[in-house]
């Protein structure tokens, strides 16, 4: 897909500035530039696509069409509604708030929550770059399902006590949304949104190429191998652990994956970190902190945890 832009980017580091191919400065220069502007390539044109479907969609129809809905049915549209919402585990909260204010069941308010750090589509577009299709389809699968589960399980256990707030239902505001917009405005919409999402986040992923256009050409393979390489079965737990006390979306993070990938780590094991740094983050937790109970937050990231878990036992044992 980039065949051409890698060989550009091959000429400029090894003929024009006549860097060898052995020097660690040559390979960190090669890959921080190539997966820069592929990154950049991939974010714009993906977020463009999403951005213009979410253009389609009103978040106060959303809400009304979920309140109408069982409770499972209601877990499986909410984590796809998470999909087309581009938030982080913190900038989702307003709008899960938002859930529960519309009387929507808690559970699959929670199933939101989940989805949308985990399968927003800079991650979805960053995977697609950097591992392909069926990578990013399987990742996919498995992002829905912990968040469906996740939900479905939290609104089984009758946690509403737990919701600090007095969280007053709104009057009307569901009751015939509609939403228009002319095909102009619609791109426009769509692009406005691109570039402030872009302007946003460039920057995370300039740090995030760079950290690890260092370890590509300076740390050893055996180093990272070593320590968080091979199937040991603590290395997907190490990795969610050590995953939570980080926050950073997934421009910032992915670059990571993809090198600790070539440097020995198993996907399964890269993946399950990513993932916790997306949807499970202290940030969150104190956030999240001042409107629901410890007990609920405990139950909530054990749960997401467990499923992160497995899922990276899964990637390890299929690819």
């Amino acid at each position: 897909m980039f065949y051409y832009w890698e060989k550009l980017v091959d000429f400029f580091v090894y003929n024009f500035l006549g860097l060898d191919k052995n020097e660690h400065l040559a390979n960190s220069l090669h890959f921080f530039i190539f997966d820069t502007i592929k990154i950049f390539i991939l974010l714009i044109v993906i977020i463009f696509l999403v951005s213009y479907l979410r253009t389609w969609f009103n978040v106060e129809k959303v809400r009304a069409y979920l309140q109408g809905k069982s409770e499972f049915t209601g877990n499986i549209l909410a984590s796809l509604f998470g999909i087309i919402t581009p938030f982080c585990s913190c900038s989702a909260i307003p709008l899960f708030l938002g859930f529960i204010q519309a009387r929507i069941p808690l559970g699959v308010t929670f199933s939101f929550l989940i989805s949308a750090p985990l399968n927003n589509e800079v991650a979805i577009a960053m995977l697609f770059g950097l591992f392909g299709w069926k990578v990013t389809a399987i990742y996919i699968g498995f992002g829905l399902i912990v968040a469906i589960i996740g939900g479905f399980i939290i609104g089984k256990l009758n946690m509403k006590k737990y919701i600090l707030l007095d969280v007053k239902p709104m009057d009307g505001c569901c009751e015939n949304p509609t939403i228009s917009f002319e095909a102009k405005e619609r791109v426009k919409e769509a692009w406005d949104y691109t570039v402030d999402i872009f302007k946003k986040i460039y920057l995370y992923v300039i740090i995030g190429v760079g950290i690890g256009a260092f370890i590509h050409g300076y740390i050893p393979t055996d180093f990272i191998a070593k320590y968080t390489g091979g199937d040991a079965w603590y290395t997907v737990p190490l990795a969610v652990i050590l995953g939570i006390p980080m926050y950073s979306s997934a421009a910032g993070v992915m670059p990571l994956v993809e090198v600790l990938t070539s440097k020995g780590m198993l996907l399964g094991s890269a993946l399950a970190f990513m993932m916790a740094v997306t949807s499970l983050s202290l940030p969150e937790a104190m956030i999240l902190k001042r409107v629901l109970h410890t007990k609920l937050i405990l139950l909530f990231f054990s749960i997401v945890g467990f499923g992160i878990i497995l899922v990276g036992y899964v990637f390890n044992s299929i690819i």
